[in-house]
């Protein structure tokens, strides 16, 4: 609606009233509750206080009108409501309330909801309601909270909002919903709302006393017990699904934004409590959990996973150290990430120690008494608990020593504590395993060096980061040596049981023939690195980037998919924009690299138009790829257009351009770990991956690149793939059918030969190359190879599965691929 047509609006109403001719008046509310879409415009707050106005016999005689016409503006939601609100807005003071059921009904409707706009003006149904003597359902005030967050409508209802006192905690989250039942006596509704106040970005020390002298009141070990329940219980699925219109993000998978900040004042208040094992978790679960992705949203909540980082760091022990450590390689988010490096040199600079120190000496040993092994006796039984590559397994043996499938009875009946515990620790030690993997991953261009003593004491010895430095090569006074056979020794199988400086192998500065060597003894002693070393890609400078001399077109006009490009990026340590379909600029994709002095950067940018190639909320489906170049780490920062065209410098009012740096002067090991993330990047991400694909995607217009990189040349990747099934595949039981040729792994079967592309894992038959769709499950399943030199490698896992189906082709059941055989 216009101002023209509100005016207009205006005077109709002023005529019909002053002529005392209310079923007119209705009619036109009425007709005009059917015509307008949506809402009535700026003027609908007019009208309602106009009409409201109206003399009390007048009003009387409308709302009959109105009420007796309600049925001829039909089902639409948007007509019942301005019908409703209409009479709720004249009814006011009078005794007849005409319609109380269909205003409950169309607030129920609002109350599977996110938000409201101001000009549905619910505030007038919910006051109706309220001046009837009838509480509001929890689910519609959830909705007039969440609504009253957002400062640009909280000012229709913000009176209405003061109102609003039960429940404290909004309905919805399975957590705050349990918190309330917990929470029933004046005490607990007084700890409830004491948490809905931390608005702040950290505690004050006044917050804090009022907390403790709540806690008192109720007991230490029953708030501990209540407020674990808690937060265990955050980020489950919500209770009462909301609405999601089409161009809102997945609420249903976000927190709850009046809840969050009762969330932040959980964090704060566990934080206070006496420190406690599984407090240390529930917080380090919580910072993870507010920082999953939620689509077309971003991190769940930052606010609150800061405010678990921030709990931590004010938490006495180990087991804190430990969360803020395992955090500090898990955490993306550049904000939350900034908070856990602050904290982290803040303990470090306390200590006097470096950061890296302060992050090895955090690794607890989780009960496990030597390196990998723990041994636990719970009345006659034995609880034993070992590392088996990446992940701990407990076990358990009875009184004669054999071994029983589960947990025996008499555990579960006389030590549920231990039980309770000993499950906790196998749980801690599978994410510990994971973050000391990256950290150890991470450790080649972090150029970090150890003297002898203190790298066993931390790393060889230490009884879970043993379970991976044992698993690895490393350098004393620049001598390779590896453990094996309950010792370290060199190749020749000379002991190393002393030495100066300690670094962590790589192959890029060894000879070919030592890497080979490597090879054979891992392969010979079955030992399975944690990640790729032996085996690590190595990229050298090639004639081509020779001649471009300051950029690498290697990995240039690719298009990935963008968010999970995105992801594989922040956790390699990269920082990255999403590109969104808008008039912006973003920088490159980049890694800084401090103990070089170095900065890399991956030119990328968007592809596509809005809507097909976009998400609802504008970003960029898929990237086009670019140069790969590196700067001196101060030099200014380059940007582009979301849209794509040239990066150029940013440069403030003194600056001047910095030259991006030759390649051959860039030091092998950084060249090399540099593309190989960006191998990585393009290896997981590319859509020619995708065995859906063949139709060359939307348009068909990806057609000649999926084909080309599908079944294309190798990328290093893949070289190191194909070399290493030349060794794996005479130990497979289908050996016999299966050889190399160029770039695939040639499989015959029964109905067909096959042919495995070794990047892509995509799949040609005879006759013709026919092409054979198989997508692979999202945990390869099937028959597995046994020994296999290192982890992580998902499509090593994939080819070796698909060559496996393929070679007993005549057993093949799935009817998606019997039908293309």
């Amino acid at each position: 609606m216009t101002m023209a047509d509100t005016t207009m609006q205006l005077g109709w109403i002023r005529t019909n009233a002053a002529e005392g001719n209310m079923g007119a008046l209705a009619a036109d509310l009425l007709r005009a509750a059917l015509v307008t879409p949506v809402h009535w415009g700026a003027g609908w707050g007019e009208i309602l206080e106009l009409l409201g106005a109206l003399p009390a016999d007048e009003r009387e005689r409308l709302v009959g009108a109105l009420a007796e016409g309600y049925h001829t503006v039909g089902s639409r939601s948007e007509p019942r409501n301005q019908v409703l609100t209409l009479l709720a807005a004249v009814s006011h003071g009078l005794q007849e309330d005409p319609l109380a059921d269909e205003r409950a009904r169309q607030l129920e409707e609002f109350g599977r909801q996110n938000t409201l706009w101001s000009t549905t003006r619910v505030d007038v149904l919910a006051e109706a309601e309220l001046a009837a003597g009838r509480d509001l359902d929890p689910t519609v005030v959830a909705v007039l909270r969440r609504t009253g967050t957002d400062t640009y409508r909280r000012g229709f209802i913000a009176a209405l909002l003061k109102k609003l006192t039960s429940p404290v905690l909004n309905v919805g989250e399975e957590w705050a919903e349990q918190a309330m039942r917990d929470s029933s006596t004046p005490d607990g509704q007084a700890l409830l709302t004491h948490l809905t106040t931390a608005t702040a970005s950290k505690p004050s020390a006044k917050w804090d006393r009022q907390a403790l002298a709540l806690v008192e009141a109720l007991g230490t070990d029953r708030v501990r017990t209540a407020a674990l329940t808690w937060l265990g219980l955050v980020g489950r699925p919500r209770t009462h699904p909301l609405e999601i219109r089409g161009y809102e993000a997945d609420i249903n998978n976000a927190y709850d934004p009046y809840n969050a900040n009762a969330l932040r004042g959980l964090a704060w208040l566990a934080s206070l409590l006496p420190p406690h094992p599984d407090t240390a978790r529930a917080l380090g679960a919580l910072v993870e959990t507010s920082l999953k992705k939620v689509a077309g949203l971003g991190p769940r909540n930052p606010k609150v996973a800061n405010a678990g980082v921030i709990a931590l760091s004010r938490v006495d022990g180990e087991a804190a150290l430990a969360e803020l450590a395992r955090l500090a390689s898990r955490v993306t988010y550049k904000a939350t990430a900034k908070i856990v490096d602050g904290f982290l040199e803040e303990k470090a600079t306390a200590l006097g120690l470096s950061r890296e120190e302060i992050e090895e000496l955090a690794v607890p040993a989780y009960g496990l008494t030597e390196v990998g092994h723990a041994r636990h006796e719970l009345g006659g039984t034995t609880a034993l608990v070992e590392v088996q590559g990446s992940r701990a397994v407990l076990s358990w043996r009875n009184a004669a020593g054999k071994a029983v499938r589960s947990v025996p009875a008499a555990v579960r009946r006389d030590h549920a504590e231990e039980l309770k515990e000993l499950k906790a620790a196998v749980k801690d030690i599978d994410k510990m395993l994971s973050a000391q993997t990256e950290r150890l991953d991470r450790q080649f261009l972090a150029r970090r060096t150890w003297t002898y003593d203190t790298w066993r004491e931390r790393y060889l010895d230490h009884p879970l980061v043993g379970t991976l430095a044992r698993r690895l090569l490393w350098t004393v006074d620049g001598t390779p040596a590896g453990f094996a056979d309950g010792g370290l020794s060199t190749l020749t199988g000379d002991p190393v049981t002393s030495g100066g400086e300690v670094t962590l192998w790589h192959p890029v500065d060894r000879e070919p023939a030592e890497v080979v060597a490597w090879r054979d003894w891992l392969e010979r002693h079955e030992i399975t690195q944690p990640f790729k070393q032996a085996h690590r890609e190595v990229y050298l400078l090639t004639d081509a980037e020779r001649a471009t001399g300051t950029y690498s077109n290697r990995f240039a006009a690719h298009y990935v998919r963008q968010h999970q490009f995105s992801s594989l990026a922040a956790v390699r340590g990269w920082r990255n924009k999403l590109r969104l379909c808008v008039d912006d600029e973003a920088p490159p994709a980049t890694r800084e690299l401090p103990r070089w002095g170095l900065r890399a950067e991956y030119w990328i940018t968007g592809d596509g138009e809005y809507g097909e190639d976009t998400t609802e909320s504008g970003s960029y489906l898929r990237l086009r790829t670019d140069q790969v170049r590196f700067y001196p780490i101060d030099a200014p920062e380059n940007s582009a257009h979301c849209y794509g065209g040239e990066y150029r410098m940013r440069l403030g009012p003194d600056a001047n351009p910095v030259e991006p740096l030759p390649l051959a002067g860039i030091p092998p090991l950084v060249l090399s770990e540099v593309l190989r993330d960006v191998d990585l990047f393009v290896g997981v991400s590319s859509v020619g991956n995708d065995p859906t694909w063949q139709d060359g995607g939307p348009g068909g217009r990806f057609q000649e690149y999926w084909t080309s990189y599908g079944f294309g040349d190798l990328t290093e990747t893949a070289r190191t793939r194909r070399a290493l099934l030349d060794r794996l595949i005479p130990r497979l039981a289908i050996a016999d059918r299966c050889t190399l040729e160029g770039r695939f792994l040639h499989v015959k079967g029964e109905r067909h030969t096959y042919k495995i592309h070794l990047g892509s894992g995509n799949i040609l038959m005879t006759p013709n190359d026919q092409y054979l769709c198989i997508v692979p499950k999202s945990a390869t399943t099937g028959p597995q190879p046994g020994y296999l030199p290192f982890e992580g490698d998902r499509m090593l896992a994939v080819i070796l599965s698909k060559a496996m189906l393929l070679a007993d082709d005549l057993k093949i059941t799935d009817p998606t691929i019997l039908s293309q055989l």
